[in-house]
């Protein structure tokens, strides 16, 4: 459920990079606020910015200039709150379901007798009860996604955050894993910050989708995303009558010549 209350608050962020050749100015001048609850879809070109944006709201990169607040704290570094998803699921061939569900746990000194179960209870709850004692390269592309999300769940963040977390998988996994993704992160009450490159993911699953310009990314446009489906999932989403006016909308804001 959407709440008003803002657990991240974004002011006037700027990202800049130095090396021999010069400085890359990445962000530039970006605020925005993320509402508890909230599923916030992130596009915008190829290079414009996106992944820099994620790792400032995770702590792994600080601002050149502006302020980023979680849950009313001003961020510096990393923090337990934070959990990022990426492309890849990263998930190590050596070690069961289980084990790898608990690496997040184990990192943080946190694994007990409590939140092994609770890990436990995620695996069974979402349909992966019966491979917490499988290897990794026993499941498919899908289940290994679920898995890579439990393992961000275990921790109990705040917020999350996902790097185009379907690339890997072709077309028709995609759609079914995304389903399965939203469906898991609404049903935990989590707030989720995700980046894509399609157009048709992004507004499937966004309360809100935002719109970046091409690099230094600064904020083009929002759109608060309402579908008439009776059923709100990904898929019903993409069967709605404004699903296409919302996608030639922001096709036509994405155009380099708009």
């Amino acid at each position: 459920m959407v709440t008003e209350e803002v657990i991240v608050s974004i002011r006037n962020v700027s990202k800049k990079y130095h090396s021999l050749e010069g400085e890359t100015e990445a962000v530039k001048d970006l605020t925005l606020d993320v509402h508890r609850g909230e599923f916030i879809t992130i596009v915008g070109p190829s290079g414009c910015g996106k992944t820099t944006l994620l790792s400032l709201i995770s702590g792994l990169f600080r601002p050149s200039s502006g302020r980023i607040m979680l849950n009313g704290e001003t961020l510096d570094g990393t923090t337990g709150h934070v959990g990022y998803m990426l492309q890849e699921d990263h998930l190590f061939n050596w070690r069961t379901i289980l084990r790898n569900v608990l690496i997040g746990l184990e990192i943080k000194g946190t694994l007990n007798s409590q939140s092994m179960e609770k890990a436990k209870s995620l695996l069974h709850k979402y349909g992966l009860g019966d491979f917490k004692n499988h290897y990794p390269h026993q499941l498919s592309g899908g289940m290994r996604q679920r898995v890579a999300l439990i393992r961000t769940l275990a921790v109990d963040p705040d917020i999350l955050l996902l790097d185009e977390p379907f690339a890997a998988l072709d077309y028709q996994t995609r759609l079914k894993v995304a389903d399965d993704i939203w469906k898991i992160i609404k049903k935990e009450a989590k707030t989720a910050i995700m980046v894509t490159h399609d157009i048709s993911e992004a507004l499937s699953m966004a309360d809100r989708i935002v719109v970046l310009s091409k690099r230094p990314a600064s904020i083009k446009s929002v759109h608060n995303v309402e579908f008439s489906c009776e059923e709100r999932t990904p898929i019903k989403c993409r069967e709605a009558p404004e699903f296409r006016v919302y996608f030639n909308r922001i096709w036509k804001e994405l155009d380099v010549h708009v």
